[in-house]
């Protein structure tokens, strides 16, 4: 079986690379991006694939029996049909099995609703392009956090809008652990997974990452107004809002859901007193 995954440069999409390497050999894995030259190191068969480009994709996906589709990263109203595209290839090229990787989140009522909108979309079209699939919904990525360190130190405090709400967090490579299984097993098909380790509130987080670093941080809670206002002059007005969306859905119960990561992966989610003692120094 040969597995092609999309986004191969992205830092989901390189993790999903070596899980499914790992799984199934590096003859019978293909590397689809739009820089072919940054996706050498990852061993594996590179092929160029813009998601803009549905009869390039076409020659992406030429002899692949499963895709994993990366979700986008452009704007909510282009990424629906860039995302058709791919499916859209993986049909006509005679691709049996497609899973996404979408997200959790509001659907309305927040900034970061748009995405989710474009994603519940995207969803939808694969559950109903006549192959088989499988769908995770990410929980929000931890990574950051843990690169955010020196700017954390350098406040004192972890400042945001989620409040006391709960984060069903996760990281990479275990999002890549549960993708591989997906894309290499059969009985997974069909079904929606949310994909996050225990949910944790923004104390409990500042409480790890003081136990990792041994520094003495805080949470302070804002307003979204404000926490906006403060992203957006970093990030600029497109990030700025994402960001502020999803701290708004943790503040208000969106990212406190069931996870499904064990009925995946066939194992628990990494424990967070596990993967911050990993990060000791």
């Amino acid at each position: 079986m040969k597995i092609a995954v999309t986004a191969a440069t992205g830092h989901l999409g390189a993790e999903i690379v070596r899980a499914v390497t790992k799984a199934v050999g590096v003859k019978n894995v293909v590397a689809i991006t739009r820089k072919p030259p940054k996706a050498h190191a990852l061993g594996v068969e590179v092929r160029r694939g813009d998601y803009s480009n549905g009869v390039e994709f076409e020659g992406a996906l030429s002899g692949v029996d499963a895709l994993l589709l990366v979700s986008g990263m452009d704007v909510p109203e282009k990424r629906v049909e860039q995302h058709r595209n791919v499916i859209g290839a993986a049909v006509t090229t005679g691709v049996k099995r497609i899973v996404y990787t979408s997200v959790q989140g509001a659907e309305i009522g927040n900034s970061f609703s748009p995405v989710i909108q474009s994603n519940r979309q995207t969803e939808e079209d694969i559950r109903t392009c006549g192959l088989d699939w499988a769908i995770g919904r990410n929980g929000i990525y931890i990574e950051p956090d843990i690169e955010y360190i020196d700017t954390y130190r350098e406040h004192g405090e972890i400042a945001n809008c989620a409040g006391n709400g709960k984060c069903g967090y996760t990281t990479r490579p275990e999002l890549a652990f549960a993708y591989a299984r997906l894309l290499t097993t059969s009985s997974l098909d069909g079904s929606t997974y949310n994909l996050h380790g225990e949910p944790i509130t923004q104390e409990e987080l500042a409480m790890y990452i003081n136990s990792a670093f041994g520094t003495q941080l805080s949470y302070r809670s804002m307003t979204v107004a404000d926490y906006r206002e403060e992203r957006t002059a970093e990030l600029g007005k497109f990030l700025g809002n994402i960001i502020a969306g999803i701290y708004d859905g943790i503040r208000h119960g969106y990212h406190d859901n069931e996870s499904h990561f064990e009925v995946v992966a066939g194992r628990p989610h990494q424990t967070w007193r596990d993967y911050f003692e990993l990060l000791k120094k």
